[in-house]
């Protein structure tokens, strides 16, 4: 046992020293710190690190990986990334290894592909994760890479689920504004908490799952220009459309579920003047089948079960719902829009610029055969989820404040349990 904490600690301690040396090395081959004096390559470093990345030679690390924090894990703490093109323009391997202290655990992806067409972008991938997901969590395979500097809704998170999946997919740019992604994938999955899926009398604490996705991510609106790299995007533009259909198959290589969804977003921005702009974002789903908790649907709540305001004090996400708690509803069929009003930020001085955004967000759903999920305790939406409120950001280091009440029919008897008040963090690179 002795040995065993002995080998944490020196994982923990070469994962650190392992960051610092390369870091150093991406800095100077020879180990000095490198003094950048070219605009463009600081501009550029930072665009990298802003989007997630710390490049070295032939390797990015993924600063997601780094250090992370949920009610299940602790501290989640590794070293992930992926090969550049100096590397390999045809090949790439994508991986990472990482460490719970609190669920004394190893979580890790071995990951990688190969590029079939350069003018198409089509990429041929492969990989095998061992690792936890969010239950009720749903995720479009065309999304980039998310990447934040703080992820709030993470803190508090409490239901996982453990997963071993082997996946293949196929990656394709029909046009630059219309890519689609492909996946089929294995999955061994095990509920952390205690839950049972009843199924005609057959309880299954765990199970194993055979999925083929297809998605479609379209902007039609962006504004492409070509270059001597293939098609880049000048100006975003709006509004943008994603859909994405996932069928389970039964019986095919020991899958246990039949069950199918169907999940679509678009995103509306509207610029007013030069720094005022309305952003709407409308999400639905629905799961029909045999479907676990798992694979179903919750509203991206992101408010804590306590007793008093101050003790449910945390940071605000982008797009959850502040005052709904975790894992109070979920469904096999929802629809949620969020609207945010950016106002032109006050000019008090020279490098104190505070925002007031004006937010509303709505939550509709429902679920069948809730009596299938066994040790659970959960409500549905089947009435309308309604909240709003402000921010106020960049009021100091990128810290702001939000304060959003929850009304109408799902509106709680304590007034102050209908109150989230939290920081809001903001900051651009």
């Amino acid at each position: 046992m002795q040995h065993y904490k002995l080998l944490k600690l020196n994982y923990c301690l070469v994962i650190l020293s392992f960051f610092s040396i390369t870091s150093s090395y991406a800095q100077d081959p020879e180990g000095n710190n490198l003094k950048v004096s070219d605009s463009t390559k600081s501009g550029e470093l930072l665009k990298q690190i802003g989007n997630g990345f710390f490049p070295t030679k032939v390797w990015n690390f993924d600063l997601r990986y780094l250090i992370k924090f949920n009610q299940y894990e602790g501290f989640r703490t590794g070293l992930g990334g992926i090969t550049n093109d100096k590397f390999s323009e045809k090949y790439r391997i994508d991986s990472y290894l990482v460490y719970g202290f609190k669920d004394d655990s190893f979580k890790y992806k071995i990951g990688g592909g190969f590029r079939i067409n350069k003018d198409t972008k089509t990429w041929f991938n492969i990989s095998y994760v061992d690792d936890l997901k969010e239950t009720g969590s749903s995720a479009f395979i065309t999304d980039t890479r998310s990447f934040s500097f703080f992820e709030p809704r993470l803190l508090n998170i409490d239901l996982f689920h453990k997963h071993i999946t082997s996946s293949i997919s196929l990656e394709h740019e029909i046009t630059p504004e219309l890519y689609t992604k492909t996946e089929l994938a294995i999955s061994n999955i095990r509920p952390t908490y205690a839950y049972n899926y009843n199924l005609n009398g057959q309880k299954y604490s765990g199970f194993e799952t055979t999925t083929a996705k297809i998605a479609l991510q379209w902007d039609p609106f962006n504004n492409t220009e070509k270059n001597k790299e293939g098609a880049t995007i000048k100006n975003e533009g709006y509004p943008k459309f994603t859909l994405q259909y996932t069928k389970s198959f039964r019986d095919v290589l020991n899958a246990d579920f039949n069950f199918s969804k169907l999940d679509f977003r678009t995103i509306h921005k509207i610029k007013h003047n030069k720094h005022s702009y309305t952003i709407g974002t409308l999400s639905a789903g629905i799961a029909h089948g045999n479907t676990p908790l798992t694979h179903l649907y919750h509203a991206y709540p992101n408010n804590i079960t306590k007793e008093t305001i101050l003790q449910r004090f945390s940071v605000a996400g982008i797009n959850s719902f502040e005052t709904m708690y975790f894992n109070e509803f979920f469904s096999d069929r929802f629809s949620t829009l969020v609207v945010k009003h950016y106002v032109k930020p006050f000019a008090i001085a020279k490098h104190f610029n505070p925002q007031l955004v004006l937010v509303t967000r709505y939550a509709l759903g429902n679920m069948n055969n809730i009596s299938r999920h066994e040790n659970v305790n959960f409500g549905t939406l089947d009435h309308g989820y309604t909240e709003s409120g402000f921010e106020i950001n960049k009021l100091l280091f990128g810290f702001g404040l939000s304060g959003t009440y929850r009304y109408g029919a799902y509106h709680l008897p304590n007034e102050e349990d209908n109150i989230a008040i939290k920081f809001t963090f903001n900051i651009t690179l």
